[in-house]
């Protein structure tokens, strides 16, 4: 198989059809073996039922259902188990994401040895105040903190080896940070490739200004695991370390002053906070390691209630 299209959809019935002749038209004369897998997050309209009707007249069009809505990240993980292409692609289902630009992104992964091109979106037709300038910030800070020079981290028009996708598990709402886990992960050639936005056609975007507040703790979350997460005790053990080591210095002070008889141990603030940071110490110091390695191992961190799938093995 040489490309695999993970499309990631809710509540987009009219434009599915659509979205279905755009990649038939753009792909069939390449020649190139394709598959579309299309991830229903829990949708409310008729959107399975389009799907189910893409999939009897090409089973190249394939489907997974969840039974409530889980979101964006999880429906890319999904699909990203299914996908048996060389060159994995994601794009939204709202027709902004052109298919227009796929065999070009096949041809950046196949040939110019990307592990990974992400689309850019530069020039956008969406609400300057409620997505533009909020997204420009985000991107900006994202860049900064990841080293990875990318101008839209968050576009979902991206190519992937398949091996990267087989690599990378998603998960909460990491799908905007994508490229970042994947360069954790060992996959250092990122690549960019300016992409054309169009305007939705139907229905209504999915996402409010939350997901810029999720974002930026999804990014610190990101960040501390890259840097901590197989070693945990570099992080939470020297905190906690110099924690219970000031609180255990205050004590001895304050057990000083007592004896000369300068204070009255129990009546002294000194004491308390000297007690406070020697047990803030040794819960930094347990609590956060044991906590990082629990949700490391969750075996439930990515289990999905899947209604209904069209992914039968050729």
């Amino acid at each position: 198989m040489d490309i695999t299209i993970v499309v990631p959809l809710f509540n987009e019935a009219e434009s599915l059809p659509h979205l279905a002749e755009w990649i038939d038209r753009v792909l069939v004369p390449t020649g190139m073996s394709y598959e579309v897998i299309m991830v229903d997050d829990g949708s409310k309209d008729e959107s399975w039922q389009v799907i189910e009707q893409l999939h009897a007249g090409n089973p190249a069009y394939k489907g997974v259902k969840f039974r409530r809505n889980y979101g964006k990240s999880a429906a890319l993980n999904v699909g990203f188990g299914h996908a048996s292409g060389d060159v994995v692609i994601t794009m939204d289902a709202d027709l902004q994401d052109s298919p227009d630009e796929v065999p070009e992104l096949y041809r950046m992964i196949k040939e110019e040895g990307y592990d990974l091109v992400s689309g850019w979106k530069k020039k956008r037709y969406d609400s300057k105040i409620a997505k533009n300038i909020p997204s420009k910030f985000f991107n900006w800070t994202t860049r900064r903190l990841s080293g990875i020079k990318l101008h839209d981290f968050n576009c979902g028009l991206k190519a992937y080896r398949h091996d990267v996708v087989k690599s990378i598990e998603v998960y909460g709402e990491m799908h905007r940070y994508i490229p970042v886990i994947a360069k954790w992960a060992g996959f250092s050639k990122i690549g960019e490739k300016v992409v054309q936005h169009r305007k939705r056609e139907y229905g209504v975007t999915k996402f409010g200004l939350d997901r810029f507040v999720n974002g930026y703790l999804d990014l610190m979350s990101i960040m501390f695991m890259s840097k901590f997460g197989k070693q945990p005790m570099h992080f939470f053990g020297l905190i906690g370390s110099l924690s219970f080591l000031l609180g255990f210095v205050a004590f001895v002070v304050v057990c000083v002053m007592r004896v000369v008889g300068s204070i009255h141990l129990t009546n002294s603030v000194w004491f308390y906070v000297s007690m406070l940071f020697i047990v803030l110490g040794m819960m930094l110091f347990l609590a956060g390691f044991l906590g990082e390695l629990i949700c490391r191992n969750s075996t439930t961190r990515n289990q999905y209630l899947i209604e209904k799938e069209l992914c039968e093995q050729d």
